[in-house]
This record gives structure tokens, sequence and C-alpha cells, in this order.
């Protein structure tokens, strides 16, 4: 389980419930060592408080704010201790993040904005008002008993939370007097306290956007709905100073014993007021968490009166809501308890899916599923429990809840990164998919859950059901309230079906309906065979015009239901007068039943009232009663105790006792106990006082050898009774079928199948309106992926993993001319513009390595592509395709082309300026075109003079015939060979030269120009 966390957490409980926990977890003991001694002085000269007893401290009960912040806290510390009065009569703990291996200078830093005393908080330090305690590095801080408690730093998880464990801490420690303030800081640490403290009757602050240098920390509790008043750090000083003197957060001695002074008119008016906003009735729910969270919400507006807060829900519609929230408020946690998941995996999940049970859909119910994490958890532990049978199983998970907006965020199933120190890095891996912020259950799971919104009392509830998993919620119902859910539950469940509740909650009074399984964990059974039990909570059948028709008909067959019937008439009348008086009993010897006038027999002793036969009936029958029932219970034969005296208004009578056995099977479920009156013991009057003294002494004998053979008897069955067990004793009892129930078994039938119709119709309302909002969900992820895939102006084509196509954007249909028939066929049937080498092995590869593919391809037309292969990913995690990408590169191609063709030319263009042949380009009508410095040096023309005069001043007039000629061949794209020609220098001297000539091309490969290279090798 991935729970395992030091220090201990405790979490609260998975429900939308009034939460306020009255009695305090104790905390572990102090594991930190001090940072400072007492008496010296901390980083920065800041004095460090010394060590007071507790009697030496204000006894009187004062808040304490926690304030955590995290990446830019600093700043936002000091404003808010700018603006705190030093004498407000709060307590100020500062958490900051801080480097585990460096000292801390946050307190010397703090003590400059403010004139209250500023300290590095040490262990077991007491805390007092008007004081500011620093968190020193590397520890994580707790509140126990009002005292500071230091442990190791340590990571859940791998992470660092210790905002949310000492808002934590301080919240089971102060409850309503906790105050939570989150500052500026990245991530989400915090957000978890912020609930807790509210979840217990506490304030919660957090800073504003615009004032935040980073919003991540007070972001997510705001996000979280936990956040009581949204600040800046000066403004949330105001408010701090205008709410310390609130009665709420500095009760009386009589207030803390007696509770909010609310009379009980002002209740009926608010429960009214929030009945007729939201439908729902509190009044049957527990009165110190109503009286807790109505109070908070007078702190909230600064109202001291409940009458003031009654005029403000009916002028502002709107606070009721915000109360309705506050006592509906969603705190829960993945795993919670999971002392109690292994319970389910060792007794539970083996029953439920066994082989008797194959081909049958396993169902369970999570009533108060708040935001869902009970339900999904349930899903992950029956994953984990089935393993490779899981696809194999049908399971069916349905959570409600009355609050609209928890069930919203549970059928998201999106949840923030703090989940990560209550689930463990395997169940991440597998049943969570990272999203921004945080992680998204995976289809698999998420398609397990039913999520609806429901009034457990009020709404009809699912049947055939194999587990409800209703943890921490019947601790907030009154006693009715809390009977009235477990009959709701003994009706869902299937025979021998499972109920798990929460560690502080029992079936009580309604042991009749349930059986224990666990005790620890409150595991239990639904006992199949008992009493009716009262379904009173079902709806009424509303009796349309329509059905009067059949008014007369139904009330001649209760007429004919009154009539007299004779024979039974004589049967009660003959067994009144001749049938001698007696009862019936279970085999608990409970009294079920009496017949005829058993006055005389019974004695009742004083004390709690008892229909035990054996405590009611005269004191000188009950040995031989308790004899004689238990030995018709051991043998299965009736038996028969003549002669019984007992004393009768001080007179001394006889009975004879006759027990019979009443069989419905093959076992005994009842005894009827016959009492035959012998009438009353006369005295013979012997004749002399020696024979009376004989006649006495002789009866005496006689009565003490039948008591000693009672006696014996009795032991023998006592001896018998010790070696059952109470479990047996209590099975045998709940098997007991009263007369009454045969008799009216009919009508329990129709009133039951009435019952199920109701439930079965509540059912399919919760998995329509699941349907819709899955519908709604679809079509909108259906627009998304549309327009996206429509604007996307890129080719995108999605293969399935037998190379089918799944999905394609306009752009690649263009590319890979394909039309919206062709979804679903294979992409071999395409005759593509652009062809993907060995696509069918690249796509197993990418699908099989998980490993991304990217290659240059050209289409058709010669454009360049960038063609990239990475694996489809389903929202469960699985690999079920390949996605790919047509990325057109060719102006890429193009400049890259340019880029080498501009550099091949810079270097050519060194090449020619620094040769020391002459090179020159000519066109093929003699014009020079290109003249490099050696031409220049070697034939004495500059290369304007070049240009601009042509190539006819360096031909001498006897070589122009064959210069042509080259030309000429030059223009027709042939290959000249190396020639020897001859040049005319400037100054008039005949050169002799090498010369080497190739052919220009253009675009078009169309012959333009002539380079030549001349080598001078000498003069005449």
């Amino acid at each position: 389980m991935a729970q395992e966390q030091r220090p201990p957490n405790p979490d609260p409980g998975p429900e939308t419930a009034l939460m306020a926990a009255d009695s305090p977890d104790s905390a572990p003991p102090p594991s930190g060592a001090h940072t400072t001694d007492p008496g010296r002085q901390g980083p920065g000269g800041t004095t460090t408080a010394p060590e007071r007893t507790r009697d030496e401290i204000d006894p009187a009960p004062f808040p304490i704010v926690g304030i955590g912040a995290s990446a830019g806290g600093l700043d936002a510390f000091r404003r808010l201790l700018q603006r705190l009065p030093v004498d407000a009569g709060l307590a100020y703990v500062l958490i900051q993040h801080l480097a585990p291996s460096h000292d801390s200078l946050l307190a010397a830093l703090l003590a400059e904005a403010t004139a209250m005393p500023v300290f590095e908080a040490r262990d077991g330090q007491p805390i007092e008002p008007d004081h500011v305690y620093v968190i020193p590095p590397n520890r994580t801080l707790g509140v126990h008993h009002r005292r500071l408690v230091f442990f190791e730093r340590e990571l859940e998880s791998g992470r660092h939370l210790p905002v949310d464990y000492f808002l934590k801490s301080l919240a089971d420690d102060l409850g309503p007097q906790a105050i939570g303030v989150i500052l500026s800081g990245t991530a989400s640490d915090g957000t978890l306290g912020l609930k807790a403290i509210k979840a217990a009757g506490g304030l919660t602050f957090a800073q504003d956007t615009n004032t935040a240098e980073y919003y991540g920390m007070p972001g997510s509790a705001i996000a979280a709905g936990c956040v009581d008043f949204v600040l800046p750090p000066a403004a949330i000083a105001k408010e701090l100073a205008q709410i310390a003197a609130h009665p709420y957060l500095r009760p009386t001695p009589q207030e803390v014993s007696e509770g909010l002074n609310v009379v009980e008119d002002d209740l009926a008016k608010i429960f009214l007021l929030l009945r007729s906003r939201t439908g729902h009735d509190f009044s049957l729910y527990k009165r110190p968490a109503i009286l807790r969270r109505i109070r908070r919400r007078l702190v909230v507006h600064k109202l001291e009166r409940p009458a003031d807060y009654i005029h403000l829900l009916q002028a502002r519609p709107a606070e009721i809501d915000r109360l309705f929230e506050d006592l509906l408020i969603s705190v829960t946690a993945f795993f919670r308890e999971p002392e109690a998941f292994d319970t389910l995996r060792e007794q539970v999940f083996p029953r439920l899916f066994d082989e008797r049970r194959a081909g049958r859909r396993v169902r369970i119910w999570v009533p108060g599923c708040a935001t869902g994490e009970e339900a999904y958890s349930l899903a992950i532990a029956t994953q984990e429990f089935l393993g490779e049978r899981a696809a194999g199983i049908g399971l069916q998970i349905f959570a409600s809840d009355i609050d609209g907006k928890a069930i919203a965020k549970a059928r998201a199933g999106q949840f923030d990164e703090s989940i990560a120190a209550q689930v463990s890095p395997e169940r991440l891996r597998c049943f969570f998919v990272k999203s921004a912020g945080g992680y998204r259950v995976t289809k698999s799971i998420r398609d397990l859950c039913v999520f609806a919104v429901q009034d457990l009392i009020k709404d009809p509830p699912f049947s055939r059901l194999d587990l409800i998993s209703c943890r921490n919620l019947l601790i907030y119902f009154s006693a009715p309230l809390q009977k009235r859910a477990l009959q709701i539950f003994h009706y869902a469940l299937e025979p021998n079906a499972f109920l798990l509740l929460g560690a502080s909650e029992s079936i009580g009074a309604q042991a009749d309906l349930f059986a224990l399984l666990d005790r620890q964990h409150r595991t239990y059974v639904k006992k199949s065979h008992v009493s009716r039990v009262d379904y009173s909570f079902m709806p009424k059948i509303y009796q349309g015009p329509d059905e009067g028709a059949t008014a007369s008909s139904d009330a001649a067959a209760h007429i004919a239901r009154e009539q007299p019937d004779l024979a039974r008439t004589a049967d009660r009348l003959l067994l009144a007068h001749y049938a001698p008086p007696g009862v019936i009993v279970s085999r608990d010897l409970e009294i079920l039943y009496f017949h005829g006038e058993t006055g005389p027999h019974m004695d009742p002793a004083p004390g709690a009232a008892t229909l035990n036969l054996i405590k009611l009936a005269h004191q000188d029958l009950a040995v031989e009663l308790r004899t004689g029932l238990h030995k018709a219970l051991r043998t299965g034969q009736e038996v028969y105790r003549p002669g019984v005296r007992y004393r009768r208004d001080g007179v001394l009578a006889e009975t004879n006792l006759r027990v019979l056995p009443i069989r419905t099977g093959e076992e005994i479920d009842h005894l009827m106990v016959l009492f035959e009156d012998a009438g009353l013991v006369t005295d013979a009057h012997p004749a002399t006082d020696a024979e009376a003294r004989m006649a006495n002494d002789t009866q005496r004998v006689v009565d003490l050898e039948r008591e000693l053979a009672v006696t014996r008897e009795q032991l023998q069955a006592i001896i018998a009774e010790l070696e059952g067990t109470n479990e047996a004793r209590q099975a045998a009892s709940e098997e007991i079928q009263s007369a009454n129930e045969e008799l009216q078994s009919a009508n329990e039938e129709l009133e039951t199948a009435k019952e199920e119709l109701q439930s079965t119709n509540e059912e399919l309302a919760t998995v329509n309106d699941e349907l819709e909002s899955r519908n709604r969900d679809l079509a909108e992820a259906n627009s998304d992926l549309n327009n996206l895939m429509a604007s996307v102006n890129l080719p995108i084509l999605i293969l399935a993993q037998d190379m089918r196509i799944r999905q394609f954007t306009p752009q690649a249909g263009k590319l890979l001319n394909l039309i919206g028939g062709d979804l679903g066929r294979p992409i071999s049937n395409i005759q593509a513009n652009i062809l993907v080498p060995e696509l069918e092995t690249r796509v197993a590869a990418v699908i099989e390595d998980m490993a991304p593919q990217v290659l240059d391809l050209q289409d058709n037309a010669g454009r360049w592509y960038s063609v990239r292969l990475r694996p489809y990913k389903t929202l469960d995690n699985r690999i079920d395709g390949v996605v790919i990408a047509f990325i057109d590169v060719d102006g890429i191609k193009e400049t890259e082309r340019l880029r080498q063709t501009l550099a091949l030319e810079r270097r050519l263009a060194t090449v020619v300026r620094d040769a020391n042949d002459a090179i020159m380009v000519q066109g093929f009508d003699g014009r020079i075109l290109a003249w490099n410095p050696a031409a220049e040096r070697l034939f004495g023309y500059s290369e304007s003079q070049a240009i601009e005069s042509g190539i006819e001043p360096l031909v001498p007039a006897a070589a122009w015939p064959a210069y042509r000629a080259l030309l000429a061949r030059l223009a027709r794209g042939e290959s000249v060979e190396p020639q020897r020609l001859e040049r005319r220098h400037a100054d008039g001297r005949i050169l002799r030269v090498l010369l080497t000539a190739s052919t220009l091309l253009d675009e078009h490969g169309r012959p333009y120009a002539a380079a030549t290279t001349e080598r001078v090798l000498g003069g005449k």
C-alpha cells in the first residue's frame, strides 16, 4: 500500500459531510533536535524564546495562524508582518520551503518587519500569543497541545510538503481556532492543509493573483475551493486583526462546554432556508457540526448574533449556497486507512469474485463519495486483486453524493500533484496519466465508476449490491438518520453481501441487520433472515385520478377480508378454554408469543425490561425450565416435568411443565412451553406427631433427591450451553421467523417489488445521467478534435496497429489522395503522392520500441517533406497505432541548397581572385563578363578596360578564325581539349598561353557563356 508516511499524517475521511473532528489525534513523540539552546541568539542576532512551563503561559485559548509560502514568500511575509498589530492576541508560525543544507537567516530578516518577537522555532517550544515562529532548515514542523514538535525532514513520495503537514497538525490540535494562510509559492503545497483547517471549522486565506510573485500555491488552494478570503498580504493582516477578537475564536468556558448559543427557533429558520434553496434537510444531522459551520460563517461576515446571520441569508440567497458548501466540505483521500483495503483484499474480494459468481457483474456502491477518491481507490484495489482476470469479470462501482460540484470533479477524474503523497509510484504509473498540473485516472479505471448526484436519505437507493463502502459519513447523522441509512443499506445489499464502515462508526442498535466480519476495520455481512425491516424510506407512489376506478373493487376485497373466519374463531375459543397457558420462545429463550393466562407462572425481577423466559418465570420454576429447555434443544424430543412445586401467592402449588420443540425444517427454530396447573398442595393431617415428622422427613428426602437430580441435569445443560459459542447462538437466533411475517409475506413481496422497481428506475436515471455527461464530453472532445484537425496546417495521418486509417487532416488528404470514405481502409490500398519506404516495418518498430522515427522524403512533384512517426497513446497509456506527420521542408531544402551554392560561389570567387592563371568568363559573341586580377597582371588590361573592349584586343588577327571556331564549339556545348593559343599584351607583345575552356549552362541547361583559364607559357 502506498500509505507509508513519516511523520504520520492523519487524513480526513472520504466523504462529503459535516466535517469537524472533536477529539484531536495525538501527535507522535518529538524526534528532532533543538536548533538553538534556550536564551542563546539565533542567526542575525534574533533571540530564541526561553523555555517556560505550562503554568507560566496564559491558559486562555487563542488562535494560531499557520502561514505557508515558497518562492517569493519573503516579500509577502514582510508585507504581512508590517501590517499586523503587535497585540492582536494571535500567534504566527511561518512555514517556508528552505534549503536543507544551509543555515537560514529568515528569522533575522523578518525581525526587521515587525515589533513582535521573531524566533526560529525549537523542538517542544510552547506557542505564545503575539509571537512569530519561523521553521528552521531541514525540519518538518507540527503542533501538539500548542507546542511545536520537530521531525527530521522526510519526503512524501519524493516531495517535501512542510506546509501541508503543519496545517494538518494545526487543524487537528486547535480545530476552529486554527487559521491557515497561503502566500506566494510554486506547486500545490498547502492545499490539503487548508482543506483540513476548513474541515475542522477554522478560517483560510490565500494571496491574490495580482500581488503574488508566484501563484502556484495560492492558486491551487483557490481552485480547490477551500479558501474563505483571497486578499493581498496587507489586507490579510487587516482581516486577521478584525476577526482576532471574535467570540468564535475566543470562546468562554461555558461556550466551550455548551457550544454556540443558538436557540432552536433560529436553527429551524436556517434549516428552512437551506431546504427551500437546496432541497436538503439538515435538521436531523448532529448539532455540534451544524453549529460549528454556522458559527464559522458568522466569523467570515463578522457577525455575532445568529439573528443577524438569518437576515443575511434572507437578503443574499447566494450565502445559503456558501453555507451549504461549508456543510458539505469535500475532504477525502486515496487509500485512506490502508488496513481496511487489506481486509477487503483478504476477506471480501475472494468471496465477491469467486467462481460461483462467474458471469455475474459485481456491483459496489460508495455513498458520500465526495470528489471520487474512495470510488477510484476501490476500482484500483479490485483491479490489483483480479490481475489478469480483470478483463473477463464485470464490475460496476456506483458513487453518489449530494454535492453536485464534487460529483463534477469526480467525473473529470483529474487530481492535482498532491496525490503523489497518497498513491504509490507504481500505482501512479499503472492507473494514472500525467497531465497538466497533476494526474488523471486512466480510462479503464474511469469506465468502472458511475457518478451521480443523490441524497442517501431521500432518494431511492441502488439495489442488488455486493458491497457498500460508506466510511465516516454516519458519524454526522443523528440516531434516527443512522437507523434509516442502515435500513437502506440492508435493503440495497444482496444476501450475504458486505458493508464497510469507517473506523469511528458501527451498526449500533441495528445488529439484527448485519453480522460482524472484522471488528477492527468495521466490516459487516448482511443477515438475510431477519424480522421485518421498516422500508418507509422509500418514496410513496402517487395515486393518480385514473386509479380511482379500482377503488370499489379494492374496497370489496377489503370487506371480504374483514368477514369473520368461523373455523379460526372456533379454534381460538377452544384454545382459550381448554388449552393450558404457555409461551413460544426462540432458541435464545426470548419470548415471542404468550398464550393464555401465564401470569401465575411469571414473576418479573426488578431492573431493565426483558422478554427472557428464565428471567420472567417464577424463581421456583427457573431451574426446571432451564433444564427442560436445554434438554429439548439437545435431544429434539418433548420434555415433560410433572409435579414441579412453587409458591403462588404464599401457597405451595404444583404445575406440570411441558416443552415442545417446533421445527420449520430439520432444525429446531422455536420451543413451546406449557404450564399444566396441578392445583395446590394440601396437608393430609397425619394421626400423630411422629407420623407427621416421618412423613415430612420422607417428603424432604424425596424433594432433596429430586432437587439433586434436577441440579445434575441443570449442570449438564449449563456445561452443554457453555460449549456453544455466542456466534452460534446469534446465528441461530437470526433464523427465527415469526408467524406474523408468514401472514404478511404476500404484502411484503409486493412492497419489495415496488421498491426494487423504484431502485431500478433510480439506477437507470443515474446511468442515463452518466451517459449524458459522457456524451457531452465526447461531443466536446470530437468538436475540439475536428476544429484542431481542420485548423492545423499540417498533413497528419493516424494509423491503427493493423495499418488501417483512423484519422487524417485535410492537408493529409491532399498529399496522400485521401477522402472521407478512406477511414478504416488499409493504407496500402491508397496510391499516395508520397511513399514511405517499408512503412509497415517502421510502424511495427515504433509500436514495439515506442521510439519515434524521422526521415526526409520527396513527393511525386519533387517537394521535400520531413516524415515523423510517433506512437499513438490512448487515455489509459496503451500504444494503439502511430501518428505520421508530414512537415513541408522544401523551402528549408531550397534554402540549404542556395546556401551551399552561395558558399561554393564564395569559395570559387576566392579561388578565382587568388589564382596565378588568367581566369575570365566571356560570351560567345566575344564580350568579357568576368576578369580576375591575374588576367589584369598577365595581359596588362584592367578589369574595366577588358569588360569594355571585349576579347578582340587580346586575339592577334591571324588567330581570329581559329578562336571563333573554338567559341562556336563551346556554344554548341561541345567539350574542348586544352589548346595553345596566342594573346596580345597591352604593350603589344605576343604571349603564348595554354587555354582550358568549359561551357556554362543556365537554369534550363542551355549554354550561355564560356569560362577559360589561361596560363602564360612565354612570349615571342
